[in-house]
């Protein structure tokens, strides 16, 4: 049953990637406008699933909190690594950036990080069913700016727009072969779950305070600042209504 909800869970993040037929009719100027919302709400559900769902869940499993944060801490180094090796990055600005010139290397990246995510979905799932719930939502909410992000860099790099919304789920799969390589991963090795939750809690964290917040502080209008912050807060507190929902 665990299993059902992981494969489940995990094949819809992937569809996430089929939002690029949304986009392909939407004005650019309004896409940017709505993406930074989604970015705001997709950052604040992230840091929500990260201090209120994964890291209480990680320290009552772990036993060690000296170990837990040590574990998030050097988790946050690797993510670091990854994304300078690979040079992934996320572009939450229709593509329009440098670093994303290449369309062929941010589906290499893109492929890692769903890969990733997929593993985060299995693990929560073998702690809890509420638990698992909770992370696909967060995740749910930062993979649909990053897919319409991502969507806009490969028309950019100069792929056809059918051609790259099926490149983009193709790699959007790679969630599923993640997901299903957790869930083997985690049947055999026994207590792995307790060192993927803070390794997920890191990966989290990273991804909203590097990629995403550093995009809502380049809003010069305080009183847009002051609707994306609002933003922040509703994805937080998001996490918290399903926490209180899930009675964990």
């Amino acid at each position: 049953m665990t299993f059902l909800y992981i494969f489940i869970a995990s094949l819809l993040i992937s569809l996430c990637a089929l939002v690029g037929v949304f986009t392909m009719s939407m004005k650019e100027k309004f896409l940017n406008k709505i993406l930074l919302k989604l970015v705001a709400l997709s950052s604040g559900a992230l840091l929500g699933g990260a201090f209120i769902h994964l890291m209480p869940e990680g320290i009552e499993k772990f036993g060690n909190n000296e170990k837990f944060f040590f574990i998030i801490l050097i988790s946050l180094m690797v993510y670091l690594l990854i994304e300078k090796i690979l040079h992934w990055r996320h572009c939450h600005a229709g593509g329009k950036c440098p670093i994303h010139s290449f369309g062929y290397m941010n589906l290499l990246g893109d492929g890692v990080h769903n890969f990733i995510d997929g593993l985060i979905i299995a693990s929560s799932f073998m702690v809890s069913i509420p638990l698992g719930i909770t992370t696909t939502i967060a995740i749910a909410l930062h993979e649909i700016p990053q897919e319409v992000g991502d969507f806009g860099v490969l028309l950019y790099a100069g792929i056809e727009k059918k051609k790259a919304l099926l490149l983009n789920f193709l790699v959007a799969l790679t969630v599923v072969a993640g997901a299903i390589t957790g869930w083997f991963l985690l049947s055999l090795i026994e207590n792995i779950t307790s060192f993927l939750l803070p390794v997920a809690a890191g990966g989290f964290i990273y991804i909203a305070l590097s990629d995403m917040i550093p995009e809502l502080r380049k809003e010069h209008n305080i009183k847009q600042f002051f609707v994306t912050f609002a933003f922040i807060l509703l994805g937080i507190l998001l996490m918290l209504a399903t926490k209180m929902l899930g009675g964990e």
